[in-house]
């Protein structure tokens, strides 16, 4: 597990004077190998869900910023079209975000979606894992969930990351990586 730092300025203008605010911003970064933090967290249903709830069986726990959105949508539906395939390879898939039970229930009732959606309002799972951190568009800097997936074996050891997420073709990305074809 490695940390990385990093920081940038604001500048805020208070009347006719400018106050300078340094925000420093440290995130941790998991590698292959490494032990997959614990977590516990409550699904859609309200069921308290954790990473020892999955010992002796592979995970797939990707973290994705917002339900109902375009690539969010793309990307759990790719995991739902390829559900039996990973089930039938021995995997459990299971999805991280900021929104409430109530929001991923909707979530999975309007795109079906046969696995677990987990709730961290706090990003204390997000932030965890890494996957929390400076994200850039339109070149403005702002703090956002990066899309990732941690591949996790039996014993709890992360055997893959993905911090380039191919929404649609997800799947193939993994079962590619992990030459499971």
């Amino acid at each position: 597990m490695n940390y990385l730092a990093s920081w940038w300025l604001t500048v805020v203008q208070v009347e006719k004077f400018p106050i300078f605010v340094y925000k420093i911003f440290i995130m941790i970064s998991l590698n292959v190998g490494d032990k997959a933090p614990e977590f516990v967290a409550f699904d859609q249903n309200g069921e308290q869900i954790q990473l020892s709830d999955f010992k002796g069986k592979k995970l797939i726990l990707y973290f994705y910023p917002k339900d109902n959105t375009p690539g969010c949508t793309s990307e759990a539906c790719n995991f739902r079209d390829n559900y039996d395939f990973w089930i039938e390879k021995g995997y459990q898939v299971i999805g991280i975000s900021p929104d409430s039970p109530v929001s991923h229930q909707k979530f999975i009732e309007k795109y079906d979606l046969p696995f677990p959606l987990l709730s961290d309002p706090e990003k204390k799972i997000i932030k965890a894992y890494g996957a929390w951190g400076l994200k850039k568009l339109y070149g403005r800097e702002y703090e956002g969930l990066k899309r990732s997936t941690f591949v996790i074996d039996d014993e709890g050891n992360i055997m893959e990351i993905f911090k380039t997420v191919k929404n649609k073709t997800h799947t193939e990305q993994i079962v590619k990586k992990l030459n499971l074809e």
